[in-house]
C-alpha cells in the first residue's frame, strides 16, 4: 500500500543532499536543448523557455505538492501558444510575447483555483482512452512542429519571427537530414552501451561538433533568437511597451490561459502518478495544482514561459536518485548557470540537433504501447481514444483540452448506454387478472427507454405490481418513466401497486413524481 509522503520540512530539503545535488545537475543537462526546441514550436526566443525552466524549476521546488519532480517549458503547452503569439505579433512587433506574459499570468490564476476547487478529483473520471488519445495527439503534433525544420511545407511557423533564417533551403536540406539522422542512431543507440551520460545530450554535442567542424551553413540556436545573458528580472506586461490593461486583452489570452491551465494540469497529474507509483507514496494533486499556477505566475513575470511537470526528466531525476525538493531546485540553478558559463557554444547547436531530440521526445510520449494492442482493448475505449486524437488534430489551432472534453463526453455516453442496457423488466403471470414486473438495474435518463419497453402498455390486466427492491431511480427521467407507467396502466383500468422502492428512490420519487403516487 502506497504511504503519504510527508515529511518533516528538513527532510524534504536535506534527507538525500549528495544524489539530488548529481541528479539535478544531470537534469539540468537534458532539460536546456528541450526548453529551446520548445521556444521554437511556441514562436519565441529561446530565453523564453530558458527564463521559464529556471523559474519554474525554482518556484515549483518550494511550492509544489510532489517532490522530486521537474517543472519546465513543455510541447503540450508550446503548441498552445503558437496562435497566441502571432496574433501578437500581428498587433504590434514585440507583443507576442507580452501577451503569451499575460496569458501566464491569468494561467497561474486558473490553476490556483483549480487547485482550490479540487480539479484533481474530478481527474479521476478521465479514462485510459482519452489519455491514449491525448499524448498520442501531442506525440504527433510535436513531430509535425518538426517537419519544416526537414524541408516540408507546413504552416507550423506562420507568425514566427525569423522563419526565412530558421528554415533550411536547397543544398541545406541532405546536410539536415543527415545530422537527424545521426542524432537518432545517437540517442537510441547510445543506451545500449551506457546510460551515463544523457543520450540527447551526447547527440547535441557531437551534431554540434560535426557542424562547426565542416562550417556547414545550416540553420542553429542563433536563428531562434536572443540566448539570456544574464539573469533574469521582473517585469509586468502591462504599460509602456506592453498591453493594454483591459478586458479586450484578457478576452484575447483567455481562451489559451484556459486552455494550457488544463492541459498543464492534466500532463502534470499523469507525471505525478508515475513518480508516486515509482516511489511508492501518494501525494496531494490539488496542493501540486496551486504550485504550478504560482510558478506559471511567477515564471511570467521574469519573462519565462508558462509549463507543466516533465514526464520524461521527472522520471530521469527519480531513476537516478534525487528524492526531494532540492533535486528539484538544483536543476534550475544548474541550467540557468550552463547558460551563461556556456552561451556561445549553445548558439552554435545546430537545429537538426534539436529536431532529433524531440523526434525522440515525440515517440516517446505516444503511447505505443496502447497501439499495440489496439486490437485487444474494448471498441468503446478505441472509439474514445480516437474522438480525442481527431477533435485535437482537426481543430484549429489544434486544442489539446477541447479534444480531451470531446474524449471525456464520449466516454460518458457510451458508459451510460452500458449501464442503461443492464437494467432488465421481469414480467410475470401471476393470474389472468393479476401480473407481477420485477424491474433489476439502474434506472435514469438513458435507461428510461429500455425500462418502457419492458412493460406491455397494451394489456390492462385488473391488478398490476411493479417490484423495484432490486433497482434504484436517479433522476427526474427515471421518475417521469415510473410515473407514466402507473398513469397509462391506471388510465386502462388497472390497479397498479409500486413495492421494493428504497429510501432515496422513494424521497426522489414523492419530490418530483407529480399526480401518482409510488404507495398506492
Amino acid at each position: 500500500m502506497a504511504k503519504r509522503s510527508n515529511p518533516t520540512l528538513v527532510n524534504q530539503w536535506l534527507a538525500n543532499p549528495s544524489k539530488d545535488l548529481l541528479s539535478g545537475l544531470v537534469v539540468a543537462f537534458a532539460m536546456i536543448p528541450e526548453a529551446i526546441a520548445f521556444s521554437g514550436i511556441a514562436g519565441v526566443d529561446p530565453k523564453v523557455g530558458l527564463f521559464g525552466a529556471f523559474c519554474l524549476s525554482l518556484t515549483i521546488a518550494v511550492v509544489g505538492g510532489r517532490m522530486a519532480m521537474i517543472t519546465s517549458a513543455t510541447g503540450s503547452t508550446a503548441l498552445l501558444m503558437t496562435g497566441l503569439v502571432a496574433t501578437g505579433e500581428a498587433r504590434g512587433s514585440g507583443l507576442g510575447v507580452q501577451y503569451l506574459m499575460v496569458a501566464g499570468l491569468v494561467t497561474g490564476l486558473l490553476q490556483i483555483l483549480w487547485g482550490y476547487l479540487r480539479l484533481a478529483y474530478q481527474m479521476r473520471f478521465v479514462p485510459q482512452g482519452v489519455l491514449s488519445g491525448f499524448v498520442n495527439a501531442l506525440a504527433l503534433l510535436i513531430f509535425q512542429a518538426q517537419l519544416p525544420q526537414l524541408g516540408f511545407n507546413s504552416h507550423a511557423g506562420d507568425g514566427d519571427h525569423g522563419a526565412s533564417s530558421l528554415l533550411p533551403h536547397g543544398g541545406q536540406i541532405p546536410i539536415v537530414w543527415g545530422l537527424v539522422l545521426l542524432g537518432l542512431v545517437i540517442i537510441y543507440g547510445l543506451p545500449r552501451l551506457t546510460r551515463v551520460v544523457p543520450s540527447q545530450l551526447v547527440a547535441i554535442i557531437v551534431l554540434t561538433a560535426i557542424s562547426v567542424g565542416f562550417s556547414f551553413d545550416i540553420p542553429t540556436v542563433s536563428s531562434l533568437g536572443t540566448l539570456p545573458a544574464g539573469l533574469p528580472s521582473f517585469s509586468l506586461p502591462f504599460g509602456a511597451g506592453g498591453v493594454p490593461f483591459s478586458l479586450d486583452t484578457l478576452g484575447l489570452v483567455l481562451p489559451t490561459a484556459l486552455a494550457i491551465s488544463l492541459v498543464g494540469l492534466m500532463e502534470t497529474f499523469l507525471t505525478q502518478d508515475i513518480l508516486d507509483d515509482k516511489t511508492d507514496t501518494t501525494t496531494n494533486k490539488n496542493v501540486e495544482a496551486r504550485g504550478q499556477g504560482i510558478a506559471n505566475m511567477v515564471s511570467s513575470l521574469f519573462g519565462g514561459m508558462a509549463g507543466c511537470a516533465l514526464v520524461g526528466q521527472s522520471v530521469m531525476n527519480i531513476d537516478n536518485g534525487g528524492r526531494t525538493r532540492l533535486s528539484t531546485l538544483f536543476s534550475g540553478v544548474s541550467l540557468l548557470a550552463m547558460i551563461l558559463l556556456a552561451g556561445p557554444w549553445l548558439k552554435q547547436i545546430p537545429m537538426a540537433a534539436l529536431v532529433a531530440v524531440m523526434i525522440s521526445i515525440a515517440v516517446s510520449t505516444a503511447d505505443i504501447n496502447g497501439l499495440r494492442n489496439l486490437r485487444r482493448i474494448p471498441k468503446s475505449d478505441t472509439s474514445v481514444m480516437l474522438m480525442t486524437f481527431a477533435v485535437t488534430m482537426l481543430t484549429t489551432p489544434h486544442n489539446l483540452a477541447l479534444g480531451v472534453l470531446a474524449g471525456v463526453a464520449l466516454a460518458g455516453i457510451l458508459f451510460s448506454r452500458k449501464v442503461a442496457k443492464v437494467i432488465q423488466v421481469e414480467a410475470v403471470e401471476i393470474s389472468d387478472q393479476e401480473r407481477l414486473y420485477r424491474v433489476q438495474g439502474q434506472l435514469f435518463f438513458v435507461s428510461k427507454v429500455y425500462f418502457l419497453q419492458g412493460f406491455d402498455l397494451h394489456d390492462h390486466p385488473e391488478r398490476i405490481t411493479i417490484d423495484l427492491s432490486q433497482s434504484h431511480i436517479w433522476d427526474q427521467s427515471g421518475v417521469a418513466a415510473l410515473d407514466q407507467v402507473i398513469r397509462k396502466y391506471r388510465n386502462g383500468g388497472s390497479v397498479v401497486r409500486v413495492i421494493g422502492l428504497n429510501e432515496e428512490s422513494l424521497d426522489l420519487f414523492e419530490r418530483i413524481g407529480g399526480q401518482e403516487s409510488a404507495h398506492a
